[in-house]
């Protein structure tokens, strides 16, 4: 008898080193592999969150500026042989009063600010109308509403806040330069050397600029003056239609399709159809639009409610399809403890599974809103890419009034030459991503308020 028969039947094996828990090579191929995968998805976030930083910074540091602007102050005498010669303060004879008629005040004010000041233009080498263009040529405007809006001013001294001129305005946000003045035709070095002159005695500073938010938009030679009042009002109109249609539209025809509707051919080509609408690119809803509500309905270009209208179509399959997956997401017990108790199909449906299902129904609801809010081309095919000066009326009327978009608004002012609209196009930028994060958060809120977990 050999050894290894003398010793057993498991002498031949191989003697295992170490515990029964030590790891062996496909196991720690194995778990190098899972490292690899945790690492490179860490690498895929850090990426990302990279690529929003730079995203993010980059429109901050562009859009931030657009809510600080650059005013003149002056004190201006509201001379009533010029703007109420008959003295009778009637309000239709003070309108009759274009903007021209304003200019000379505001002159006026300028030269005895400056005297004031002991500043004289032509130290600069400069006239008093070079000095006088350093104001935006808003002025005259925001003057004559002021008068309009307080015609009992009319022979006092008001002090106002004019906007300064937009490139005197970009030399304090870093976009003209001294250099870059010598080579452009609408502001001059003397110029940027009297304003720092204004600066240094008071009468020029710059301050918050409210009139970014509820302004409305200015022509290409005003950017300074140029708001997004009228886009706000614009995007809220359409949010109120798409809300008040595309919310009890999808979820009415949610709940039947999910809860009622026979299972068959016809209501799986209904399904495909609302699969396939989800992932048509908006500017064909735009098309449809243009075709259906304005050339055959005849509704008005560039109004709420048309926009509304195609906003609407565009999210009633986001919100049917979130709709559909919240209805899924109730545990059939649910439906079936209410039917074994005596209650009808409907009253399963409306008092016990829809309750449970509301979360989710806001949450799309919401995000569809949000998706809407920022879309551009269907807009641009229905007109409200026009340039309105106007604020539109109060619903009802409102919604058939002309109006502008926050998105549109944005592309319209990329679009134009001045580098002061692309600043305001930043500016608007922030003001949409506020919107939409708040939408978000909202939706986020809810979700975690209402949900139930099974």
């Amino acid at each position: 008898m050999t050894d290894a028969t003398a010793q057993g039947p498991d002498a031949s094996r191989p003697e295992r080193s170490g515990s029964l828990i030590a790891l062996d090579e496909r196991t720690r191929r194995r778990n190098r592999s899972e490292r690899r995968f945790r690492l490179y998805g860490l690498i895929a976030i850090g990426i990302g969150v990279l690529a929003l930083v730079v995203l993010l910074t980059s429109i901050l540091s562009q859009g931030l500026p657009a809510f600080q602007q650059t005013f003149v102050n002056a004190s201006v005498y509201l001379d009533p042989a010029k703007l109420d010669k008959n003295g009778t303060r009637d309000i239709e004879e003070i309108k009759k009063v274009s903007t021209f008629g304003y200019a000379p005040l505001i002159a006026d004010a300028m030269d005895r600010k400056m005297e004031s000041l002991g500043i004289d233009p032509e130290e600069f080498g400069l006239s008093d109308k070079d000095a006088l263009e350093m104001i935006s040529k808003e002025a005259a405007a925001q003057l004559r509403r002021y008068v309009i809006a307080n015609p009992d001013q009319i022979g006092q001294t008001v002090e106002f806040r004019f906007l300064a001129n937009g490139r005197i305005d970009g030399y304090y946000k870093g976009r003209v330069t001294m250099e870059s003045a010598e080579r452009d035709s609408n502001v001059s070095p003397a110029q940027l050397r009297l304003a720092d002159e204004l600066k240094a005695d008071g009468a020029l500073g710059t301050y918050f600029n409210w009139d970014f938010i509820t302004a409305a938009d200015a022509s290409e030679n005003r950017p300074e003056a140029a708001g997004i009042g009228v886009a706000i009002i614009g995007s809220f109109y359409m949010m109120l239609v798409v809300l008040f249609l595309a919310l009890p539209i999808g979820v009415a025809a949610s709940i039947y399709l999910e809860e009622f509707a026979p299972k068959n051919w016809f209501t799986d080509l209904i399904e495909v159809n609302i699969s396939n609408l989800a992932a048509v690119p908006s500017i064909v809803f735009g098309i449809l639009g243009l075709a259906i509500f304005i050339n055959y309905v005849g509704l008005p270009q560039s109004a709420p409610i048309v926009g509304g209208l195609v906003l609407t179509l565009m999210t009633l399959p986001t919100i049917i399809i979130s709709t559909r997956a919240s209805l899924k997401s109730v545990p059939p017990s649910i439906r079936d403890a209410a039917l074994g108790v005596g209650a009808s199909k409907m009253q399963s449906v409306f008092h016990h599974v829809l309750p449970l299902a509301m979360p989710g129904i806001l949450t799309g609801t919401i995000i569809g809103l949000a998706q809407a809010l920022g879309e551009t081309a269907p807009l641009m095919l229905i007109g409200m890419v026009a340039f309105v000066r106007e604020y539109p009326g109060a619903p009802p009327e409102g919604f058939f009034d002309p109006a502008s978009a926050l998105p549109v608004q944005v592309y319209n002012w990329t679009t134009r030459a001045d580098p002061a609209f692309v600043e305001r196009a930043s500016g608007a930028i922030i003001v949409l991503l506020l919107f939409l994060l708040c939408m978000n958060m909202i939706a986020i809120i809810l979700r975690r308020r209402f949900e139930r977990r099974w």
